[in-house]
């Protein structure tokens, strides 16, 4: 009786002697049992692998639908451009289908948002170029027939936009993005583009008279010439405010130069023209004047 009785008060207490030591058996109770964590198990942190898989999967649907919303409100600010520009690069698994994304809103859209979509086009290939990610440049280099012909059509109806067609085409070039041959050949194409369609006058006689044709007619007739629609009043003065709003960028940075003082005289030599006659008569009629001024000026002071 006794023995049991110590058994029991020594197991009250710890090896220390601790007498606050609190023990499940001597209260009759019976000891928590500590679940192991099946992730820590395996060694990985809970959820570790749920949220890896949540990245990972990605709605490609969702992905174009997003890209597509961003290229129907490009503007004229870079902000715009960069921000696709980013979107697509950071999808860049999905590159063939976002490109094919870039064709698709160029034939649908209306000119203004294909000149946006041409200067975009820009950006994403320096800036592809610049991530080491040259499949967009690639592609676009395949596909830039295509693209200058919805940009700016054959039929005339592009004709704003030529401009816009020749000066991304010479900062591709320049940035090394375009073959020279390729975009001679383009250029060669492009001057017969920059004059707009004549379109017939509804209110003239010859078009009271040729409206004798019945509706259907004239219907069918619109549909099948419906790029020749006349832009409205809206989107004019939105490409008007979209051109001052990009020449205003454009003279903001076209006298910055490198700090280099040889690039600056260089650039300025580049710009000065060769001296020739004309240069010379006009440095002989200044020297008369100032001459003819400082005898003037000597008499005056003579008299006085």
């Amino acid at each position: 009786m006794f023995s049991s009785s110590a058994a029991t008060l020594n197991a009250a207490y710890d090896s220390d002697g601790d007498e606050d030591y609190y023990s499940p058996k001597l209260h009759g109770e019976d000891e928590e049992v500590e679940e192991e964590d099946p992730f820590q198990v395996y060694g990985r942190e809970p959820y570790e692998d749920a949220v890896a898989n949540d990245a990972e999967m990605v709605d490609p649907f969702e992905v174009r639908m997003h890209f597509t919303s961003q290229l129907q409100r490009l503007n004229a600010s870079v902000t715009s451009s960069q921000k696709a520009a980013h979107y697509a690069l950071k999808n860049r698994d999905m590159d063939e289908d976002l490109h094919s994304c870039i064709l698709e809103q160029l034939e649908r859209n209306n000119m203004n948002n294909r000149a946006n979509i041409m200067y975009f086009i820009e950006h994403l290939c320096e800036m592809a170029r610049r991530e080491n990610h040259l499949e967009y440049v690639r592609m676009m280099q395949r596909d830039i027939l295509r693209v200058v012909d919805a940009v700016a059509p054959s039929d005339g109806t592009g004709a704003a936009n030529v401009k816009v067609v020749r000066k991304v085409l010479g900062g591709l070039q320049q940035k090394g993005l375009l073959a020279a041959d390729a975009v001679a050949e383009i250029e060669a194409c492009l001057g017969e583009r920059d004059t707009a369609p004549t379109l017939p006058d509804i209110a003239s006689p010859a078009a009271a008279t040729d409206g004798k044709a019945s509706t259907a007619d004239k219907k069918d007739h619109g549909k099948s010439n419906g790029s020749h629609t006349r832009p409205d009043k809206r989107q004019i003065e939105q490409r008007i405010e979209e051109d001052r709003e990009r020449h205003k960028r454009l003279r903001e940075v076209i006298w910055a130069v490198d700090g280099s003082d040889d690039k600056e005289f260089d650039r300025l030599w580049d710009e000065v023209s060769d001296v020739g006659e004309d240069d010379f008569l006009a440095a002989e009629e200044e020297a008369m004047e100032r001459k003819q001024a400082s005898e003037e000026h000597k008499t005056i002071m003579e008299e006085m």
